[in-house]
């Protein structure tokens, strides 16, 4: 029988993979969305750029509805907190997303400029928007979100929505965005050719300096810029049921949320996998080299996500009213038994989702030109 204690390890992994892969798939989605108005000068070259991720967009939010059911499968107090604490925030992002099926749905039924300009507005505004809010989020983790725990270990939520859009975090929602554009961009470098591939090419580079640029502000912001960062006491039962009031924590100004990077030095290759990115993507989408933009997208992306994560482990969500009563991944997580039958869901089922993921871009790949358009005008997005 697996240990409590690994078992707790593999789904901090495991929720890590599931953010990584829908920031991946999903984010060039939204990427692509949001520079899409900027890049598409006439109605082809905006069909061509939709149609590029028509037959992907729906199956890459997969990602993010796993990543949320896990999440609220192995931490749910983690669960409620964040969305009982963060409901305008995320309202925001729901009604965003709301118009992404509609507005590739409805967007080219009627031939007229006004209509389908409009919709093309709404495409932009579901892809950036939840970018943007998703780093925002990662934003204040860093700064602790202002909740408690009572006696029956019930969160309450003491912030407000304006409260969360505080500098720091505004910067950490460009990095997002501007990691997501970038990646969007390259995407459309891969898929369509022409001018829109040009300006698609420009676009990755532009996002990729914003990235690059933004990326180290924020953790120089982090660094320097007297931001506490929280330490576990140990020794701390690791094995032990949760509880997350049986621990110490420590705040720290210096190194505060850099001290993973000093304990765990290996950690530091995942800032230096998001610089290496961006640079890759700013080179590449200078020199119009569609492929190593991408890869260097991918590079950003994941590093990007796994610097946060190695910086804020082991901690989940950082309490700014009572430190002790943060939620880490040791104290805030399901039973033993819900994570076991988890795990075994988990090989079965992520496996089958990477297969059929991987066959469907394999069978539907192919470039997006403007004379595919012309020919199937009544059977494309």
């Amino acid at each position: 029988m697996i240990e409590y204690e690994l078992l707790k390890i593999i789904w901090w992994v495991l929720v890590g993979v599931l953010l990584i892969g829908f920031a991946l798939t999903d984010g060039f989605d939204m990427g692509s969305m949001a520079i899409m108005p900027f890049v598409g000068k006439n109605d082809e070259e905006r069909r061509a750029a939709i149609n590029t991720i028509a037959p992907h967009w729906d199956g890459n939010q997969v990602w993010f509805i796993t990543a949320g059911g896990a999440l609220f499968a192995a931490w749910p107090m983690v669960y409620a907190t964040a969305f009982s604490g963060m409901y305008w925030a995320l309202l925001l992002v729901l009604f965003a997303l709301f118009l992404r099926p509609v507005g590739f749905d409805y967007r080219s039924k009627l031939e007229n400029t006004k209509w389908r300009t409009s919709w093309d507005w709404g495409l932009c505004i579901g892809g950036a928007v939840p970018a943007l809010v998703f780093g925002v989020a990662f934003g204040n983790m860093f700064l602790g979100v202002p909740f408690t725990l009572d006696e029956t270990v019930r969160s309450h939520y003491t912030g407000s929505f304006f409260a969360l859009l505080n500098p720091f975090a505004l910067i950490c929602g460009i990095v997002s965005l501007s990691m997501l554009c970038a990646h969007g961009g390259a995407w459309l470098m891969l898929r369509t050719d022409g001018d829109l591939r040009q300006r698609s090419a420009k676009a990755t580079q532009i996002m990729g300096i914003v990235f690059l640029v933004c990326f180290l502000a924020a953790g120089a912001w982090l660094y320097f810029g007297n931001i506490q960062g929280y330490t576990l006491v140990t020794p701390f039962d690791t094995n032990g049921a949760a509880n997350p009031f049986a621990k110490q924590v420590l705040t720290d100004a210096n190194p505060g949320w850099m001290n993973n990077y000093s304990t765990y030095p290996v950690t530091i290759i995942a800032p230096v996998m998001a610089i290496l990115g961006a640079l890759i993507i700013i080179l590449a989408g200078g020199k119009n080299k569609a492929g190593l933009a991408f890869t260097g997208s991918s590079l950003a992306v994941t590093g990007a996500i796994l610097t946060a994560g190695f910086a804020l482990f082991p901690f989940l969500m950082p309490s700014s009213i009572n430190p002790v009563v943060s939620l880490t991944m040791w104290d805030a997580v399901s039973s033993k038994n819900t994570l076991v039958v988890m795990t075994v869901a988990a090989c079965i089922f992520v496996p089958l989702i990477l297969l059929y993921t991987t066959w469907c871009y394999y069978k539907m790949w192919g470039v997006i030109t403007k004379k595919h358009i012309q020919e199937n005008t009544h059977s494309l997005y």
